[in-house]
C-alpha cells in the first residue's frame, strides 16, 4: 500500500504585531501581520504578504504571494487573490517572474467570495460580494459585478 506525502500546515516564520487574534486551523508562512488584526479559520496567507494594522480577514480566504493589504481593511469570507494571470495560456508552473502584484489601500472592504486579479486599489473602496476585480481602482467608491464596476 502506498503512503501519501503529508505536508504540514500551520504557522511558520510569521512576523506578528501586538494583539493579533487567529482562529485555527490556518496556514500562514513568511508573512507579516500588523497590530490588532484578526485572521479567521481556514485561511492561507503566503510568503511576503503584508497585512496592515486593524485589518480583519474572514474564513476561507486565500492571500497569495505579492499581495499587500493596508490598514483598517476588511476581507470577507472566501476572498481569493490571484497572482498568476496565465499570461502564456496556462499556469506559470513555478516561474514567479510571470506573477504580478496586488496592492490594496487603506480602509478597503472586500465582500465575500470576491476575486481579485493583480490590481491596485486606492483607499476608501468597497468591493461587493462576488465581484471580480480585473482592473486597477483609482477612485474611491463602491464597486460590484463581473467585471467590477463603480456603482452610481
Amino acid at each position: 500500500m502506498n503512503k501519501p506525502i503529508v505536508l504540514k500546515t500551520g504557522i511558520v516564520d510569521v512576523k506578528f504585531g501586538v494583539n493579533v487574534k487567529l482562529v485555527e486551523p490556518l496556514n500562514l508562512y513568511g508573512c507579516s501581520i500588523g497590530d490588532d488584526c484578526f485572521i479567521g479559520p481556514f485561511t492561507e496567507i503566503q510568503k511576503g504578504v503584508v497585512i496592515g494594522e486593524k485589518t480583519k480577514i474572514q474564513s476561507h480566504s486565500f492571500i497569495c504571494e505579492l499581495v499587500s493589504i493596508g490598514h483598517h481593511c476588511f476581507v470577507g469570507h472566501g476572498v481569493m487573490f490571484i497572482n498568476d494571470v496565465f499570461s502564456e495560456g496556462g499556469p506559470a508552473a513555478g516561474d514567479k517572474t510571470k506573477w504580478k502584484a496586488t496592492r490594496i489601500g487603506n480602509h478597503v472592504s472586500i465582500g465575500s467570495n470576491a476575486t481579485l486579479l493583480p490590481v491596485s486599489i486606492c483607499d476608501h473602496v468597497v468591493i461587493g460580494a462576488g465581484a471580480v476585480v480585473t482592473k486597477d481602482i483609482t477612485e474611491p467608491g463602491t464597486y460590484a459585478g463581473n467585471p467590477a464596476r463603480l456603482m452610481k
